[in-house]
């Protein structure tokens, strides 16, 4: 089969020369003589504050960018990750999908980490299910190991978590035996892959930083031959010749290259796009948006004309008469186990500030209160102490890390005997909203808390990150569960669920409460594309002909 792949997002199949530098916000261009293997960039200013990956670009865009633009920018930045739209995640035909990732002695532990974040990244861009897209991998070094199979996962959140629990097997380079088992094995009908049809398509991704110990050509034929469509990906001082034996044609599509594991993420944007059968869902029409109809990557979002605002079917609009907020009475419950770590805490900080942002505080509107957990709670403040978002923001950045273990039940058995009672600041009539967070498993009972929660009113949200788990996730979350509960594998990404939260807090019997947010979604999006169509001319300027 023969994805759609857009012209600037395929790598010619060679290494790229040693980088060089750019200064100021003129655009990174390849020097005189050089290949461009690293895709799209935007000024380096924006893109490439200083070295180091993702991360620092990160970094740049904190000090550089508004915070308005920050809340829509995936951690790898603009070309990385799309964020997740309202609509249909992306149209894709069903795809049995298997990663088979190198973890020979030559990948070092960290990196092996940058390689499951890369999986993820491109999971969370999937369209996930047992009739839709299943997902596999395969561990290899001297032996194979099939960490899991297409049918051991049918939820999205069950796949990252298993791709965090991945260990690498720091041995030998045996490619040619992990491809044979991916055949003979993980694309086998007892593993979960589905009959061989023009309806479904055999994926495999290889990624590997080095020459293999055995022959690949023979075994990758095969598996070409039996419906494998093959993306090879090769890291730092790679066989490149190996790299195109292992892959399908054309090879320009299906090699990649990369200096480092630390920028394999930039990869994640093709791979998503390579997925999706449509990638412009606006331009042909094949959306139910009632007004505007805003592109992304593979998908859509609606949104609506000024005076209207979204309804929570999130395709149709409804005239605003222009209200100011709602009243809300708001707890977020905080995990600060030391399995969280004192740089996750701060990201941590960072989401709640990015809901208070979103909210209209005041006496009669919403009033926001925060506990913090481990292995006892603690109240940081109660509703209604602050008045104002700038206090409530300030209060956040000053929360000292508690450090110790994860009693999410005596936590969740605080905030419905004590947080929401008149006592700590609770308004009669309000409604009441809980943000439970956490990245592990409780070391207590939650059930009976978390039940009484929601048999009071409370609207709960579950948002896990991590190693939390899935079953406590839904345990905790209000009805209908799909969207009250939250998961991600990497505390850099929880900026994405805080989004999808601000809309989702907002008092549903008055969808215009939240025209204020809907304004600022839509002026951000604006101006995300105006940004990718400068560039995109740009682009398209500089490869002309002279």
């Amino acid at each position: 089969m023969q994805y759609f792949l857009p012209a600037l997002l395929t790598r010619p199949s060679v290494p790229p020369p040693a980088p060089h530098t750019c200064q100021g916000l003129a655009p990174c261009l390849p020097e005189e003589g050089q290949v461009n293997t690293s895709g799209p960039r935007l000024p380096c200013a924006i893109l490439h504050p200083t070295s180091g990956g993702s991360s620092a670009a990160m970094d740049g865009i904190f000090c550089a960018l508004p915070l308005s633009l920050l809340l829509l920018l995936q951690s790898c930045g603009v070309w990385g990750a799309p964020p997740q739209p309202r609509g249909t995640l992306c149209r894709t035909k069903p795809t049995d999908l298997v990663f088979i990732i190198d973890s020979s002695r030559s990948v070092r532990p960290q990196e092996f980490e940058k390689v499951k974040v890369f999986l993820s990244r491109v999971i969370e861009g999937l369209d996930v299910g047992p009739n839709s897209t299943r997902v596999g991998v395969i561990n290899y070094a001297s032996a194979v190991k099939n960490e899991f199979s297409l049918k051991t996962h049918q939820t999205k959140a069950g796949l990252l978590q298993a791709v965090q629990r991945i260990e690498p097997l720091s041995t030998g380079t045996m490619t040619g035996l992990a491809i044979q088992f991916a055949i003979s094995r993980a694309f086998s009908d007892t593993e979960g892959a589905r009959l061989r049809s023009p309806n479904i398509n055999k994926v495999a991704i290889v990624v590997t930083d080095g020459r293999p110990q055995d022959g690949v050509q023979d075994v990758s034929a095969r598996a070409r031959q039996a419906g494998i469509e093959i993306f090879a990906i090769g890291v730092g001082r790679v066989d490149m010749h190996t790299l195109r034996q292992i892959a399908s044609e054309p090879l320009d599509d299906h090699v990649d290259y990369v200096e480092s594991y630390s920028v394999i993420e930039k990869l994640t944007h093709k791979f998503q796009e390579a997925f999706c059968v449509v990638s412009d869902l606006c331009a042909t029409g094949d959306h139910d948006c009632e007004q505007i109809c805003i592109s992304t990557p593979g998908s859509y979002k609606c949104a609506c004309k000024e005076g209207f605002t979204l309804n929570n079917d999130g395709k149709t609009c409804s005239a605003c008469s222009g209200g100011s907020g709602s009243a809300l009475d708001l707890v977020f419950l905080i995990d600060g186990s030391k399995s969280v770590r004192p740089e996750n805490f701060e990201l941590v900080k960072k989401f709640i500030n990015q809901i208070v942002e979103s909210l209209e505080v005041s006496e009669k509107q919403a009033q926001v209160g925060l506990v913090q957990y481990s292995s006892s709670v603690r109240q940081e403040f109660p509703l209604g102490q602050f008045k104002n978002k700038k206090d409530i923001k300030a209060a956040v950045k000053k929360m000292a890390y508690m450090e110790k273990g994860t009693m999410t039940g005596q936590a969740l058995k605080y905030l419905v005997d004590s947080s929401f009672s008149i006592a700590n600041g609770a308004r009669p009539g309000v409604p009441k909203v809980g943000i439970v967070f956490t990245d592990g498993r409780s070391q207590d009972y939650i059930t009976d808390a978390a039940k009484k929660a929601k048999d009071l009113g409370f609207r709960m949200f579950a948002v896990g990150v991590g190693n939390a788990v899935e079953d406590e996730l839904r345990e905790i979350a209000s009805e209908p569960v799909a969207e009250h509960y939250f998961y991600t594998a990497d505390f850099r990404t929880i900026s994405n669920i805080g989004k999808k939260l601000q809309m989702k807090i907002c008092v549903e019997e008055d969808p215009c409460e939240c025209k204020s947010i809907v304004k600022f979604q839509t002026k951000v999006e604006e101006l995300i594309n105006t940004l990718q169509q400068k560039y995109i001319l740009w682009k398209l300027k500089a490869i002309e002909p002279k």
